[in-house]
């Protein structure tokens, strides 16, 4: 365990030297502090959804939240408004100094070094919220990760909250490294909670590198008993009142009336059509005492008027056959600068394809020469997504230039590119 936390903190250390903000936001190299400081917006707004889960109050100075992995202080300055006191862990000392800098006038908000990879600094029952985001992916130790999450558990108040990010993609490598970390699927991360004794109100991007959850430290309340219902369903992804057999919008959001307090993602068993549905999302209860619980449909249901079953209440919900996949491009960018768009600037190019129903059938050309070194891996198998990595053929010029790609014997749309370097 020594040996990977000193290596993790070297390499972090290097990292933040060489260009600190590249590293934590991905997007581009050398961005300014305006730059950097708008890639947290995204995130902040996530995290702010959840946050109304904590009990209302009339003062948030009473409030306490913790990051882990905090870098260079991009999420705690947005985030520091919500509590009257905030801290934040990072393993890299180099980090924590920019921090540090990037705090200097919010006096509440704290970073520390995490000399052994952990929370032991905090006392227990210590904070009402905890969040991470792109931290656990990097980490290439499982017992780091889930050791944090053990630790999360010991300082969360009772009744707190902490929302994280894991890699959730299938495991590829025998060992993985401190930028491609460790992976944990779904089904062994609900085993993890159910021993560390979590409830789960959230597990959404299975098998994805941005695997999120919302976990409780339960509080020591006794249940009320209560009598469900199902008020209305909709399509999870809009409000039609139907949903595709499969694909990415075969899934359903329900609003229930009294749902126990207590039923989680763990403990709450959910059917359509009689087969075992997959949550994904449970809601706090809303102003008119309704939570929204989503769910993926299972495999094998048929299409038609279909039963729904929750905690004893049912409805039903009309299934329809599943669009034909459109294969289409939804990102193009520079292989390294992400925020380039089609300025090519290191001669490597990044795609994103929605929809794509297999590897085998790609091929792509820049003004009729095709690329060089292509990979393709699966993202997100649920739209499907995939990203492809490729380079401009060497012998090609600066300047503008026509990308061709087709998959199988579908040609889609020819893209405009401009090549810098």
């Amino acid at each position: 365990m020594e040996n990977v936390v000193e290596k993790m903190r070297a390499d972090w250390n290097a990292r933040a030297k060489e260009d600190a903000h590249y590293y934590v936001a991905f997007g581009r190299r050398d961005q300014d502090d305006d730059e950097f400081q708008s890639t947290a917006a995204e995130v902040v707004h996530g995290l702010e959804w959840e946050m109304r889960r904590l009990p209302a109050t009339g003062n948030v100075r009473a409030r306490r939240a913790l990051e882990i992995g905090c870098g260079p202080g991009r999420l705690l300055r947005p985030m520091a408004k919500h509590f009257g006191e905030i801290h934040g862990v990072d393993i890299s000392d180099e980090m924590v100094e920019r921090a540090r800098q990037r705090l200097a006038a919010v006096p509440h908000a704290h970073a520390h070094v995490a000399l052994n990879s952990n929370l032991e600094m905090f006392c227990d029952d210590s904070f009402d919220f905890i969040y991470s985001y792109a931290v656990f992916q990097h980490i290439p130790s499982r017992d780091v990760v889930l050791g944090y999450l053990r630790d999360a558990w010991r300082v969360l108040k009772p009744g707190g909250y902490i929302r994280c990010q894991l890699n959730g993609l299938p495991e590829t490598a025998a060992r993985y490294d401190t930028w491609s970390g460790v992976r944990i699927s779904a089904e062994s991360f609900r085993a993890f909670c159910r021993d560390t004794g979590f409830r789960m109100y959230g597990l959404e991007g299975v098998d994805t590198q941005y695997m999120w959850t919302t976990l409780q430290k339960p509080a020591q309340t006794p249940a009320v008993p209560s009598a469900p219902a199902i008020r209305r369903i909709t399509n999870a992804q809009n409000s039609e009142p139907a949903a595709p057999v499969t694909g990415r919008f075969a899934a359903l959001s329900l609003w229930v009336d009294g749902l126990p307090e207590e039923a989680d993602i763990l403990s709450l068993d959910v059917r359509t059509g009689g087969l075992p549905a997959t949550l994904t999302y449970i809601g706090p209860r809303e102003h008119d005492g309704l939570a929204q619980v989503n769910l993926r449909l299972p495999a094998g249901l048929r299409t038609g008027l279909c039963s729904v079953e929750i905690a004893g209440a049912k409805s039903k919900v009309r299934i329809v056959p599943a669009p034909p996949a459109v294969p289409r491009v939804i990102a193009l960018s520079d292989g390294i600068n992400l925020m380039s768009g089609p300025r090519i600037e290191s001669r490597a190019v990044k795609l994103t394809v929605e929809e794509m129903t297999g590897e085998t059938g790609f091929r792509a050309t820049v003004d009729g020469v095709p690329v060089e070194e292509v990979d393709i891996f699966c993202t997100d198998p649920v739209p499907p997504r995939h990203e492809i990595n490729f380079r401009i053929p060497a012998r090609m010029e600066t300047g503008g230039h026509v990308l061709q790609i087709t998959l199988g014997r579908r040609a889609l749309a020819p893209l405009e590119i401009e090549v810098v370097a």
